[in-house]
């Protein structure tokens, strides 16, 4: 099993309300598991957001808690409600309505990998993926909610930024409508996980690094960003996915010649939203 469920940098002075999280970066691929893989090393990490976590490291410097996971999104999906269960995958799981996450095999625990690509051969049984749940999955999810509150009780009031990567053919579609490709999709789910406010000085801290940016489409935020996403209460949740090919080779899984630039680009980004809602002053709720 992977060594841990999650990994937490905190800064020495907490001076944001900001949380960074990246909970698709996981990479602890445990031997136990990958003999129950028809994958091999390199095929089961082609779901994984690769980097990600070491692109966003920065944030604690800016006073932003950040909490990375540990496990591999193959293993178990941060980013999906425990109860998605997967009735092709585990045993003794009833198929309630239609979940189109579930159907396609992308569920709590996955069946598949990018491209559709199975993971196992058969079934697992209903007490391993509990266990996964158990271990994987809560501990992170009450860590998370802990570093929210946290940061709510401090500054009365709390933004999650949900990191994430995206496949650049993700954005095809849009590029063949004659638009500029976007680098970035910001989720905030239509304005039901965030207010306005925070969204636009995301976008305007993206923008100014020199990234082409776009609203929810094609992602406008999983279960996290909706799980989170209550901005009447003053806890804002957004989901950040960004273009792979920028700073990665994504056949080689490995960073390519751009990568130092984007991150770079990237750490004066985390600066400016870390130090929204600075100084006590109340963002616009909706």
């Amino acid at each position: 099993m992977p060594a841990s469920a999650f990994d937490v940098l905190l800064p020495a002075r907490p001076t944001s309300c900001v949380v960074f999280a990246s909970p698709h970066s996981g990479r602890d691929y445990s031997w136990s598991f990958l003999r129950k893989t028809v994958l091999n090393e390199h095929a089961i990490r082609s779901s994984e957001d690769a980097f990600v976590d070491t692109l966003f490291e920065c944030a604690p410097e800016y006073g932003a808690a950040f909490i990375k996971a540990g496990a591999p999104r193959a293993y178990v999906d941060l980013n999906r409600a425990r109860d998605e269960l997967d009735p092709a995958l585990i045993e003794g799981v009833r198929r309630v309505g239609h979940n189109p996450r579930v159907s396609s095999g992308l569920g709590v625990i996955p069946r598949v990998v990018a491209n559709g690509r199975a993971i196992y051969r058969g079934k697992m049984t209903m007490e391993e993926a509990q266990e996964r749940i158990q271990c994987y999955w809560e501990p992170y999810h009450n860590r998370l909610q802990a570093l929210l509150d946290t940061a709510h009780t401090r500054h009365g009031q709390t933004v999650l930024i949900d990191c994430h990567s995206m496949p650049h053919e993700a954005m095809d579609g849009v590029a063949r409508s004659g638009m500029r490709r976007p680098d970035v999709v910001l989720g905030d789910r239509f304005g039901a996980a965030a207010s306005g406010d925070v969204v636009d000085r995301i976008e305007a801290a993206f923008s100014e690094a020199g990234f082409v940016l776009t609203r929810n489409a094609p992602f406008a935020g999983a279960y996290i960003t909706q799980a989170y996403g209550r901005p009447a209460k003053g806890q804002h949740a957004v989901q950040v996915e960004i273009d792979r090919s920028l700073y990665m080779n994504e056949q080689l899984i490995r960073p390519n010649g751009d990568f130092e630039s984007v991150q770079a680009a990237l750490r004066g980004v985390i600066r400016q939203v870390a130090a929204i809602g600075e100084g006590r002053i109340p963002l616009a709720a909706e």
